[in-house]
């Protein structure tokens, strides 16, 4: 009766708590063995590289929800990163140059939407397309140069504190507070979630769903754009090639925090949980001096190890 008792118990864990409890294990591990993860330096670096890669999930979380996906943002950040950089160099002011950048990002999502919405083009397809356009765009826009002579102002914010927490950190939080307030909270939460479990059901119950398919890829997009533009702060460059692969990682850091790839679940705090934890794997083969490749192919296992585990809970709970 005891092994049943535990057995339940766990079965009704959310995936998210396995993700912190990797989480503190890492961080525990790391104190011992590299003497440099826990310095004030390196805590605060990682949490300015987090900020980035958490925004962006945060973003997909909201395609994935609805059962589809966005491959388009690691491409729409460099892109719109890029845009307000050559603004910023040609000597337009920071509001107008931010301004503009987020406004073509929340157009990219609106296309995106309405691709996926009104002409019925799977969204793998149209965001795998957006992947190559926008990277292009951002070349072109770039000259295929490295996008440099920003005002200083720019890279006051990315390297600025509040009470020691980074700028980029507390802009990661709020982002996941409102976010995690829309999903959990109010009607259009309930109705991204109602799509992602069956989009013909929320259809016939009056559920506007092309118009939350909207507010899901534009809240991607205008993401993607927002850490585009932090990331430019924080560099105080733009390139055309940054972000790269950035939508893979957000992707990752989602379905290890417990998002379904078939919609209709997920959640803010799980998006975060798994940003973290790929941000503390790839920390600490830094420090341990451990090849790349290999970080790689213990991010892919992990995945793996995780949508398993999570597989398997449904089953049980099933009763299969």
């Amino acid at each position: 009766m005891k092994n049943n008792n535990m057995g339940a118990f766990f079965q009704r864990l959310p995936v998210e708590t396995y993700v912190v409890t990797f989480t503190i294990i890492l961080w525990i591990v790391l104190s011992i063995t590299a003497p440099n993860f826990l310095t004030g330096d390196n805590i605060s670096n990682m949490m300015r590289q987090v900020s980035i890669s958490g925004i962006i999930a945060i973003g997909v979380l909201c395609t994935i929800i609805i059962a589809g996906i966005d491959l388009s943002v690691g491409s729409v950040a460099a892109f719109c990163g890029v845009l307000a950089a050559q603004l910023l160099s040609h000597g337009y002011g920071i509001p107008l140059s931010i301004g503009m950048a987020l406004t073509a990002g929340v157009l990219v999502g609106a296309l995106n939407a309405t691709s996926v919405g009104k002409l019925g083009i799977p969204a793998f397809i149209v965001t795998l397309a957006g992947l190559q356009v926008y990277r292009g765009f951002a070349l072109l826009i770039a000259g295929g140069m490295t996008v440099g002579g920003l005002p200083p102002d720019i890279k006051l914010f990315a390297r600025g504190t509040v009470f020691g927490i980074p700028n980029l950190f507390l802009t990661m939080l709020a982002v996941g507070i409102c976010v995690h307030y829309l999903l959990s909270y109010t009607r259009t939460g309930r109705y991204l979630y109602a799509i992602g479990s069956n989009s013909e059901a929320a259809r016939r119950q009056g559920i506007p769903v092309f118009k939350m398919t909207m507010v899901a890829y534009v809240l991607s997009s205008g993401l993607a754009t927002l850490a585009g533009v932090l990331l430019v702060s924080r560099l105080s460059i733009a390139s055309p090639s940054m972000a790269n692969a950035y939508e893979l990682q957000a992707i990752a850091a989602v379905v290890v925090g417990g998002a379904s790839l078939f919609g209709g679940r997920g959640t803010v705090l799980g998006a975060i949980a798994g940003a973290v934890l790929f941000t503390t794997m790839s920390n600490g083969a830094v420090l341990l001096d451990i090849d790349p490749f290999w970080e790689m192919v213990l991010e892919g296992l992990l995945i793996a190890l995780v949508v398993y585990l999570d597989n398997l809970q449904k089953k049980r709970l099933s009763g299969l």
